[in-house]
């Protein structure tokens, strides 16, 4: 069975002569453990797809399943529930807590649970992102690299089951870049995570099993890779 499935999905914005289709009647699925890569150039819809997955940007029509549960027939509890649990977000920008260290960000979705904090899994992503000197210290204490990590370590901390990133080198130089997308790709071979990721980057599409072209709102390609890695 495919771990993700989009069908018919559509998403308009406005009314009238405002109206703009974001999504127009977009269908994929993705396997389990895949790496994606989405590209398309700006307000082609490749973000809007993504948050649409992510059960973050409510679809105008259409579905989308995730490991067999429909996520939009959901609660909006139930569904923010399923967000913190299954998925993990990342977005160009950090969206760390300024007021809270390291280790309170990476922990932050386990505490809004209410759930006990698996300590060893906390200092393995530690290892991972090479934050344990960092793990107290505040976001404005830490370089930008080393805030987007924490970022990844948040995303990965409920050991989601689908890892989504917007355009997660956006904002950073090319050395912290690539850095990030070899993280990235190391959470998702260690993890065994479904992973994918919104890209203006030729270079970090190419490392992907796979890249889907978003055009006007449409799947206008989808090509398998070759000995990616």
């Amino acid at each position: 069975m495919d771990f993700l499935k989009v069908e018919n999905l559509c998403k308009v914005y406005g009314r009238g002569e405002n109206q703009v289709t974001a999504l127009d009647h977009v269908n994929l699925t993705i396997g389990k453990g895949e790496f994606t890569a989405i590209i398309g150039s700006s307000g082609s819809g490749k973000s809007t797809l993504l948050h649409a997955i992510a059960g973050v940007d409510v679809p105008t029509d259409g579905k989308i399943f995730l490991d067999g549960q429909d996520v939009y027939a959901k609660s909006n509890e139930k569904l923010a529930v399923f967000r913190r649990r299954q998925v993990g977000l990342i977005y160009q920008f950090h969206n760390l807590i300024p007021t809270l260290n390291v280790v309170e960000n990476i922990t932050l979705p386990i505490l809004m649970d209410r759930r006990k904090v698996n300590e060893e899994r906390l200092n393995d992503l530690l290892d991972l992102l090479g934050l344990q000197d960092r793990k107290n210290h505040l976001p404005n204490q830490l370089s930008g690299g080393q805030q987007q990590r924490a970022a990844i370590g948040r995303a990965l901390m409920n050991a989601p089951a689908v890892m989504l990133a917007d355009e997660p080198t956006g904002s950073l130089d090319s050395r912290n870049g690539k850095e990030i997308i070899h993280l990235l790709k190391e959470s998702h071979k260690k993890y065994r995570q479904t992973l994918i990721i919104v890209t203006h980057d030729e270079n970090i599409a190419l490392q992907a099993d796979r890249i889907i072209t978003i055009s006007d709102g449409r799947v206008v390609r989808d090509e398998r890779q070759v000995g990616s890695s």
